[in-house]
């Protein structure tokens, strides 16, 4: 009984543990999609700037300098979207130079991001055909095995004492 309640348990992390490869896969796509589009922001403001004979650090000033309160709000505006440019842009560049366990030390940032709670909720399950899928479906059928069997047994220890001991006596 013990060996079955542990196996359903091994089963069930295995599943949980394989989706996190597809969680990252998709979490990473969407981080891509936005860093492209703040891309083609950046590249355009800085050519609207270089046509302007400024380059971009002149251009905010400008923007910030102004008694428009539109055009200085427009320059805040602005510096935060290349500031989140820049932090996308690094946090893509670790992810895809990252291994299968990096990327699962990372997840608490990834579920703590904007990205991360919007992939969380369109994410998608996935059957996990790669070999770090099934890697992670590994480790989790043997935790969950591990954890539930253990559990099952410290659960039960005290009956079979007194199981054992209702034997004893009888012989």
């Amino acid at each position: 009984m013990r060996r079955w309640i542990a196996a359903i348990g091994g089963v069930a992390l295995a599943t949980a543990f394989s989706q996190f490869p597809e969680y990252a896969q998709q979490y990473t796509q969407r981080l891509g999609g936005a860093v492209d589009e703040l891309r083609v922001i950046t590249t355009d403001f800085d050519r609207a700037a270089e046509l302007g004979g400024l380059d971009r650090t002149q251009a905010l000033e400008r923007y910030n300098a102004s008694n428009d309160d539109f055009l200085a709000g427009r320059g805040t505006s602005m510096t935060a979207t290349f500031q989140r440019f820049e932090q996308l842009s690094t946090t893509l560049a670790q992810i895809q130079n990252a291994g299968p366990a990096e990327r699962l030390q990372s997840l608490p940032a990834y579920l703590d991001s904007d990205i991360g709670r919007r992939t969380l909720e369109n994410y998608r399950p996935a059957v996990p055909v790669t070999v770090e899928g099934v890697l992670y479906a590994g480790a989790g059928f043997i935790l969950g095995y591990l954890v539930l069997s253990a559990l099952v047994r410290l659960c039960t220890m005290p009956f079979k004492r007194r199981r054992d001991r209702i034997r004893v006596s009888r012989i």
